[in-house]
């Protein structure tokens, strides 16, 4: 999933960024308070890591004028401030988590999936379609039981898919979701991971909508 990392120290956003793609994220990094509002004004990311001692634009501000757009993208405030007024202003301004550094990477990748899976109503790890089963923690996935290798791109594209079940994606919506800036995208890179998955996961998982996208029925 694509989420954006909005951190001023380098050292550290380095290390977050190469630690969450780690870990299966597709991560777009931006150092100060006015490049995070206007990418998560343009983008539609899956979450946000968001810093609140941000130049240019404090934290906070930019937490304010987003969800003031309606940008309901879910964000982690991930901050040195570890005063109680300032959690709370955090949390009552917008944030759905809040956590203080130093922040375990591990915990940071596993707070964010849980903030996905709410964002769309989903209340295990796991997602479950007929006798698929994708882990997205694990990054694993098995169809009547037998567990399928997929290459990292194939699983990014069936979560995002499983993740909005009987919801239509185009083709550019999806290299929204799926791609961080400056990765090359072929014009058919879409349509030959949907051609793998169907050939490794059986050709009834992913729907083509003819003129429209593809989608993964409903269950």
């Amino acid at each position: 999933m694509r989420i954006l990392l909005a951190e001023d120290d380098a050292l550290l956003g380095d290390g977050l960024r190469n630690g969450l793609r780690q870990q299966g994220f597709v991560v777009d990094w931006v150092r100060d308070g006015e490049a995070a509002e206007r990418e998560l004004r343009a983008t539609p990311y899956a979450a946000a890591v968001l810093d609140l001692g941000l130049p240019r634009l404090d934290g906070l501000e930019v937490l304010a004028r987003v969800r003031g757009a309606g940008c309901v993208v879910p964000v982690l405030v991930l901050t040195a401030r570890d005063a109680l007024p300032d959690r709370l202003r955090g949390l009552d301004g917008g944030a759905d988590d809040y956590v203080i550094k130093p922040v375990d990477l591990l915990e940071l990748g596993a707070r964010l999936r849980a903030l996905v899976r709410r964002s769309h109503g989903q209340a295990q790890e796991r997602l479950v379609w007929r006798d698929l089963t994708l882990d997205p923690a694990a990054r694993q996935v098995s169809r009547a039981g037998a567990e399928t290798a997929l290459s990292a791109r194939e699983f990014d594209l069936l979560e995002l898919l499983l993740r909005q079940t009987g919801r239509v994606l185009s083709r550019e919506q999806l290299e929204e979701r799926l791609y961080a800036w400056g990765q090359e995208v072929d014009s058919n890179a879409i349509e030959v991971h949907v051609h793998h998955l169907r050939r490794k996961l059986g050709a009834g998982l992913i729907e083509t909508v003819r003129g429209v996208g593809y989608r993964v029925p409903p269950a």
